[in-house]
């Protein structure tokens, strides 16, 4: 094979370098204006774009035109991404003129003007750190030390000495015992994955900025678009966890994953959208999206759900590291803090403390019409969520397997799952406190929303514990000499 001519590599270089300098993120590319039109360069006019009316006291938002306002006579509407129209944006021409060119760095003066300060975001990551290194140096002793030492005295002693210890080591015949209702908790898991993923290459593209704020109703549609991909892994997460836990019933297993979570969202979205139209609010999404929207369900997520758990049942279970023993080791009494209630409460605590600064200006974007654009410091709060929801679960994980219970399947899913109820506790409190609302219909669709967001964020902080913890116990049990 002929070796390329270094001249031509060097002009291919020059041509990719050349290109790279004309290259623009989606939303972000500048518009030329002049005073005397060019149509191969620049623009004369500044066509001004009217959106929906919100107030303070309704989430109930209403398009332009249904105000005795100054009307465009040649109205044009621009087409709406999937995003806007779930947002309820509603885009409208106006018979506005522009004449300030305002410059292209600082079009977005007049709206962060009004937005928070960057020092309350710095305080929140802060505060998010020192809680990590807390749970981190709790992790790192009961790691380095503590089950070290266990698991080197375990091994040392001869089987008669061992029935007389107590500790995490006498329940390895029951640790892996399948838990009971491990069809649901394995749909759970499918969908808790599917969610992380959609979440986390969202986050990941707005960092980037390919969902800037000035490429309006991008986060959302990329967000639904992700989701609708990910069936595959969310089939087959679900498949095999469910095989590994013994479970048959593999039609309803796939049944479920497609349907259960998505169709409780779905149901709750629907009617609030009933409501919507009801009150002729410019948010209600129109019947054609609706059906665009059980398209992409039907047609391609539920497929590519049946897909994935279709190779997670053609594979093996996961073998445990350990036997299980026929029958149940009786678990001895509990503590209050190693019950299940008190540690499924305490488990939560630690996770919300991290994200709830983040938390507040997240629902200021949502219910008092803010512009949400720090996501770098969204991105590091999720990744510091990750990282608290694994080590608090995994913590207390462990406390419960010393006191020689071995009900960790369903308890670790629950810990950081508990983030969701303070979510909604959160929820409950801005609304009094913050808002301004007033009428049924806004409070119905306040709480109805947010019921949706509680779900979506229980099962995906249930799924990040779970697996942190299902990583943990294996590795334990595995370093173990058991006769």
């Amino acid at each position: 094979m002929k070796s390329l001519n270094p001249r031509f590599i060097f002009l291919l270089s020059l041509t990719v370098v050349r290109s790279s300098f004309g290259f623009y993120l989606p939303g972000l590319a500048p518009v030329s204006f002049c005073e005397k039109e060019d149509a191969k360069e620049c623009q004369k006019d500044i066509q001004l774009f009217v959106n929906r009316l919100d107030s303070v006291e309704s989430v109930l938002p209403y398009e332009y035109d249904a105000f005795d306002f100054c009307k465009d006579t040649d109205e044009r509407r621009p087409s709406e991404n999937l995003g806007q129209v779930l947002f309820g944006e509603r885009i409208e021409t106006s018979p506005y003129k522009q004449n300030d060119d305002i410059r292209w760095a600082s079009r977005w003066d007049y709206i962060l003007v009004s937005m928070p300060r960057t020092n309350i975001q710095w305080f929140s990551i802060m505060n998010s750190l020192v809680i990590i290194l807390f749970l981190s140096g709790m992790v790192a002793m009961i790691m380095l030390r503590t089950l070290h030492k266990d698991i080197a005295r375990y091994n040392q002693m001869d089987q008669e000495e061992a029935q007389e210890e107590s500790g995490w080591k006498q329940v390895h015949g029951d640790v892996f015992r399948p838990p009971r209702m491990g069809m649901l908790l394995s749909v759970f898991l499918g969908q808790g994955t599917q969610v992380f993923i959609m979440t986390f290459i969202t986050l990941f593209l707005a960092c980037l900025g390919f969902l800037s704020p000035a490429n309006r109703g991008a986060l959302m549609t990329c967000a639904v678009v992700l989701w609708v991909l990910l069936g595959t892994p969310a089939g087959y997460v679900s498949a095999r966890l469910y095989k590994t836990f013994g479970g048959e019933n593999w039609k309803t297993n796939v049944f479920l994953t497609a349907f259960l979570c998505p169709g409780i969202v779905f149901v709750d979205f629907f009617l609030m959208n009933l409501i919507l139209w009801v009150e002729g609010s410019s948010a209600a999404v129109p019947f054609g999206t609706l059906v665009a929207i059980l398209a992409l369900w039907f047609g391609i997520s539920v497929p590519l759900t049946f897909v994935g758990a279709y190779f997670g049942f053609k594979k093996p279970g996961i073998e445990p590291p350990v036997r299980t023993n026929q029958i149940p080791r009786q678990i001895p009494p509990q503590t209050f803090f190693t019950k299940l209630v008190p540690g499924i409460i305490m488990g939560g605590i630690l996770p919300f403390g991290c994200i709830f600064i983040q938390l507040f200006f997240i629902l200021n974007s949502i219910w008092s019409h803010q512009m949400y654009y720090m996501f770098g410091f969204l991105f590091l709060v999720f990744i510091i969520l990750v990282i608290t929801c694994s080590e608090a679960t995994v913590l207390l994980c462990y406390f419960h397997l010393c006191a020689e219970d071995y009900h960790w399947w369903w308890r670790s899913f629950l810990t950081s799952g508990f983030t969701a109820v303070y979510l909604f506790v959160y929820a409950v409190h801005y609304f009094f406190s913050k808002l301004q609302i007033i009428g049924a219909a806004s409070t119905i669709l306040y709480f109805g929303y947010t019921l949706i967001m509680v779900l979506i964020f229980f099962i995906f902080t249930g799924t990040i514990g779970f697996f942190a913890c299902f990583l943990f116990v294996n590795k334990i049990y595995s370093l173990l000499k058991v006769d």
